[in-house]
């Protein structure tokens, strides 16, 4: 549900019908606009607060989506339950926390202000397949030395198949040339001391597009998928790496949906396209006229796990990645007669740019050369946060 994957696919699919024909490369601005309501909902097998998100079509040029508001949201079951949705935000998340229970079908709700009404199909629960292991390890990909991240996971009963996976991962960053001090531009440059809080940072990147996999053709119903290539030269693994893994056991019904975004995403577009490929419809319909919908009522079992590993866990006795900045030193002469070599940049301090915070090594008092780096370099909340998050164990 915090992924906006789908919207972002679908929305390029509804622009496409509404603006089939056009070739120009720019202005891209729709000149007729179908009002499509996109649904995201993943009702899974955790007991939690579950959501839906609502948001409404939007033409080509516009920012930002917009969500669909006022709506009525519940989702019944074949049991006789009904669970209620509130608005929160941006999405609509149940008033109780349920969970998705095996031979148990549900069955979304939704009606809009406006007097729109849709259903989805009839769903049940994927079979529950636990994530084995999550593993890192060192692995060479199109010739990069890097690390591979696999997860791992096994049924017997061959009922899964079918595959969706996502990951979150997080990383610390530690600032190379953290000092106490720091210059800083008021008017004019000033000393003033660098706070603790700039030195640890904390970053983070969730997953891209639909991962998915389908072990029909393998002898087992078993999962060895690479989730994730990391270069052993990019800076998140200089220090302490870790990475949630979620693995949907999804339907073939909405395998094949999520592989056809896949493929609309893949293909560049579909805008230019001669042949459109139309309103993608998933398991969502409207009851009360002809109303447009897309998106896919998802009832899936999830499971996850979470690792975490260190540099010199995999590259003993290697240097680590370079930062993610150049933290090059570079230099002025105090006295400005002299001047010393320099990388890059300035010999005299009123030529170090202004508007920005450049950190310093060096005394800047007893030596006649003071060297400066950039700013990520002593501050990592440039590139990152430095609140740490509540699961991280170092």
């Amino acid at each position: 549900m915090k992924n906006h994957n789908l919207y972002k696919i679908i929305i390029l699919l509804v622009t496409a019908i509404v603006i089939n024909g056009c070739t120009e490369a720019y202005p891209l601005v729709t000149n007729r606009f179908e009002d499509v309501l996109i649904v995201e909902a993943n009702l899974t097998n955790e007991l939690k607060n579950q959501e839906v998100k609502l948001t409404k079509s939007a033409r080509f040029e516009d920012e930002n989506y917009l969500p669909e508001s006022g709506a009525e949201v519940f989702i019944t079951d074949d049991a006789g339950n009904k669970y209620n949705f509130s608005e929160n935000s941006d999405k609509y998340v149940s008033d109780i926390e349920f969970q998705a229970v095996p031979n148990t079908k549900y069955q979304l709700h939704i009606n809009t202000k406006d007097g729109r009404s849709f259903a989805s199909s009839p769903e049940i629960l994927t079979t529950i397949t636990p994530i084995q292991s999550v593993v890192a390890a060192i692995e060479q990909k199109d010739d990069i030395n890097g690390v591979g991240i696999r997860v791992n996971s096994f049924d017997p009963t061959a009922t899964s198949t079918y595959y969706r996976f996502e990951y979150e991962e997080t990383y610390k960053v530690v600032a190379p040339k953290w000092l106490p001090t720091k210059l800083v531009w008021n008017g004019g440059p000033t000393f003033e001391p660098n706070s603790v809080d700039t030195k640890v940072c904390y970053g983070s990147n969730k997953s891209i597009g639909f991962m998915l996999l389908n072990t029909n053709k393998l002898k087992e119903d078993r999962v060895d998928y690479r989730i994730r290539f990391i270069s052993d030269q990019d800076y998140i693994i200089t220090t302490r790496y870790s990475i949630l893994v979620k693995q949907y056991v999804e339907s073939l019904a909405a395998y094949n949906y999520y592989n056809t975004l896949n493929k609309t995403a893949v293909s560049g577009g579909t805008i230019t396209s001669p042949t459109q490929p139309g309103l993608l419809l998933g398991n969502l319909r409207s009851i009360n006229g002809d109303s447009k919908i897309s998106g896919y009522f998802d009832v899936c079992s999830v499971s996850t796990e979470r690792i975490y590993f260190n540099y010199a866990d995999l590259f003993p006795g290697k240097f680590p990645p370079p930062y993610a900045v150049d933290c090059t030193q570079f230099c002025y002469e105090k006295e400005a007669y002299n001047p010393v070599p320099c990388t890059h940049c300035c010999h005299y301090l009123d030529d170090l740019p202004r508007g920005i915070i450049t950190y310093y090594s060096g005394d800047g008092i007893k030596s006649l050369e003071t060297y400066w780096v950039d700013a990520p370099c002593g501050d990592c909340t440039k590139i990152a946060s430095n609140i740490k998050p509540p699961f991280w164990v170092d």
